[in-house]
């Protein structure tokens, strides 16, 4: 499907294809073109226009079709047949302001109707002008009141009421409407035709009794120092803040300088005689006719009127002048406006780089970038651009192969968040990351991080880092972070690599710690006793994890003569023997104790516990007897007493040192057993303390007898 037209308009463009359907591009951004109602021609119209959306009532783009004797009005919804008779017509152009329509028939004749069709407004027979030979070239709104036709040589500007101005030229001409006129460019002229505005024709008219044209002739009178000026301003003191305004709006529209001084001063003499009038309008009139006065001298040749001015905006304006390389204009105009100069440096500064490019035969490169930059950054600060990116800049530098010029200004940039992203696509890698690292910004050291990872091969990745030193430490420190959370694999090979044995090590404990599998478990210690062994000053910690391992190894086979019924895998070497001996596996828990050199102290401490636990209470008197307890007795009797075995304590306690016997008896609340002690050592100090804190009278009674028989 190819296009055979278009028409362009400030908010997108509408393409007819040569299947004779239509395709709107709303903006410029590249957006998917959005097929209109299919308008049912058979061939191309004879012309055709498109109103934008914000000159229509349903506020989407309407396109006009002349097709045989009608005019088909076409939107996004549907296609309306106007039902009109006097067409075709070869020329088909609406109003700047949409309300109007201009249309010629091929009998030569200008037809003027209101958009919706429903007025006809104006018509004019082309074939009436003498000077129109051959073919009407073009017709064109000059403004939203009257239209010019154009030939060859000749233009016609035909009014509202169907009077005419004819202009003539050299050679064809070319016209183009503007908001508030039109254009027509010839071989050696550009003339722009208007309607004479409200305010000139307010103060020039002749005859003119209007407030404003009596403050010009009230201040032509005081230039002449004639008494009928102060008449003059009393005729008109309550209107003459509105000459004073009309007046300043009238030099505007003025393009000789001459005519806008005398208008100015006018309305300066005027606002002498106001005691409160706010200058802010006559202040910025002298600065826009400064500016359009300066743009539309013959060498800069803008002819732009004071309307467009203030439509296109005085930004739009300075980007064209730099636009053509006038950078002093631009910042002389800024600067008169008291707008920042940024955008004008920032231009000049890219113009600069591309016209000190250095030839294929210099080979000072490096000198010329020093100075290109230099020159550069003094003109910045000498004007005030520090709202210019350096970052910009430099890329503009970079994008025409002057790396080093663009590192050079990067080095200016104080915002790091601009300065790295452009050092990342210069491929400055280490640069980039130390500056990522100066900023103290941690999303942006990540951001560098994972850009190299992904673009890098992982082995120069590390080695960037690590060659980085103190420098770069932070940025280490991050990504082994970041690598603990959300990539193990990539950390143990950073550790690998920078040869961080016990940080391997201590990361392998880690895996091993989260893994639910047992054989997994067991490859992560044996692996982080590798890395133990590999470092003399880890010589503990290796012999620890080779035992760790042992130790898994040997629960995982418990759980197998088990069946699985028990669960011993994971425990720590007391644990183990604890289970062991709960569950009645005394031999397994004595080649523990064996191969793990349990401590023999330990060893009764965890048996006493075990065994008091399953309440075997015989077992644990036999093992009491088995030998001399290298832990005494004094600890099974605490043991049984906070297990809430008083009875069973007390059968430990005659093993027990002969000081202590008394108190452990009273714990067991054996205080008949506690009296006795006392009466066989004959402490009477000790058989009066149990006397006095005895529980009841029964045994007081019974202790002071053992006391009464005591010698």
């Amino acid at each position: 499907m190819g296009i055979i037209d278009a028409r362009i308009h400030e908010h997108g463009l509408v393409a007819l294809t040569s299947s004779l359907t239509l395709l709107e591009v709303k903006g410029w951004d590249g957006g998917k073109p959005l097929t209109l109602a299919n308008p049912g021609l058979t061939q191309p119209p004879h012309s055709w226009a498109v109103i934008p959306p914000d000159l229509t009532i349903s506020r989407h783009v309407e396109v006009l079709l002349s097709a045989d004797a009608t005019v088909y009005s076409v939107d996004n919804l549907e296609t309306t047949d106007q039902r009109l008779s006097r067409g075709p017509f070869s020329h088909l152009v609406p109003s700047p302001n949409g309300k109007s329509l201009a249309l010629l028939t091929y009998t030569h004749t200008l037809w003027v109707v209101s958009a919706d069709f429903q007025r006809s407004l104006a018509e004019f027979d082309t074939s009436r002008v003498i000077s129109g030979e051959g073919e009407v070239r073009q017709v064109e709104w000059c403004g939203n009141d009257a239209v010019l036709v154009t030939w060859d040589t000749t233009a016609v500007l035909v009014g509202p009421f169907g009077d005419t101005l004819q202009y003539f030229y050299t050679g064809p001409t070319f016209a183009v409407t503007e908001i508030d006129g039109v254009r027509v460019i010839g071989p050696d002229t550009c003339d722009f035709i208007q309607k004479v505005p409200a305010s000139s024709v307010s103060v020039f008219r002749p005859g003119s009794s209007s407030p404003s044209a009596i403050l010009f002739d009230a201040w032509e009178n005081f230039s002449r120092k004639s008494s009928k000026a102060d008449e003059s301003i009393r005729n008109i003191r309550p209107e003459l803040a509105a000459a004073v305004d009309e007046c300043i709006d009238a030099a505007g529209r003025e393009w000789e300088p001459l005519w806008q001084r005398r208008l100015l001063s006018a309305a300066k003499f005027g606002k002498t005689f106001l005691d409160l009038y706010d200058s802010t309008d006559f202040v910025n009139m002298g600065q826009a006719l400064k500016v359009l006065n300066a743009v539309r001298f013959y060498e800069i040749g803008i002819p732009i009127t004071y309307a467009q001015y203030v439509q296109v905006s005085p930004a739009h304006l300075i980007n064209r002048l730099t636009a053509r390389n006038l950078h002093l204009l631009a910042l002389k105009m800024s600067s008169c406006l008291s707008l920042p100069p940024s955008a004008v440096l920032k231009h000049w500064a890219c113009a600069k780089i591309l016209r000190s490019r250095p030839s294929a035969t210099t080979s000072d490169s490096g000198v010329d970038d020093e100075a290109v930059c230099a020159s550069i950054v003094e003109k910045f600060e000498k004007l005030g651009g520090a709202d210019v990116s350096y970052a910009e800049i430099a890329r503009k530098a970079w994008e025409v192969g002057r790396t080093e010029l663009a590192t050079k200004l990067l080095d200016h940039e104080p915002r790091a968040s601009d300065q790295v992203p452009l050092l990342l696509s210069m491929k400055e890698d280490r640069l980039a990351l130390a500056k990522a690292v100066e900023s103290g910004d941690t999303d942006l050291v990540y951001h560098v991080l994972l850009h190299l990872q992904k673009r890098l091969p992982l082995g120069s990745f590390f080695r960037l880092i690590e060659e980085g030193g103190a420098r770069l430490a932070p940025a280490s420190k991050l990504l082994q972070v970041y690598a603990r959370q959300q990539n193990r694999e990539m950390l143990r090979d950073f550790y690998y690599s920078d040869d961080r044995r016990v940080d391997s090590a201590v990361l392998c404990l880690e895996e091993a710690e989260g893994s639910l599998d047992p054989s997994a478990k067991i490859t992560s210690v044996k692996a982080a006793q590798k890395f133990f062994s590999e470092d003399k000053e880890r010589a503990f910690e290796a012999k620890m994890m080779d035992e760790s391992a042992r130790l898994l190894t040997y629960q995982q086979q418990l759980e197998k003569e088990a069946d699985g019924k028990i669960a011993f895998f994971g425990l720590s070497v007391n644990e183990t023997l604890r289970t062991l001996l709960i569950n009645g596996m005394a031999k397994r828990a004595d080649k523990v104790r064996s191969d793990f050199k349990v401590p023999d102290k330990r060893f009764w401490y965890v048996k006493l516990h075990a065994l008091t636990e399953t309440r075997d209470f015989e077992a644990l008197d036999a093992f009491a007897r088995s030998r001399r307890s290298p832990i005494g007795y004094q600890p099974f009797v605490r043991h049984l007493i906070r297990k809430g075995h008083a009875k069973e304590a007390a059968n430990y306690v005659p093993r027990c040192d002969a000081n202590t016997r008394a108190d452990l008896y009273v714990e067991c609340g054996e205080w008949r057993m506690a009296g006795k002690e006392c009466k066989e050592r004959g402490d009477k100090t000790k058989m009066e303390q149990l006397r006095r804190s005895c529980p009841n009278s029964l045994i007081a009674r019974e202790l002071e007898q053992m006391a009464a028989s005591m010698k």
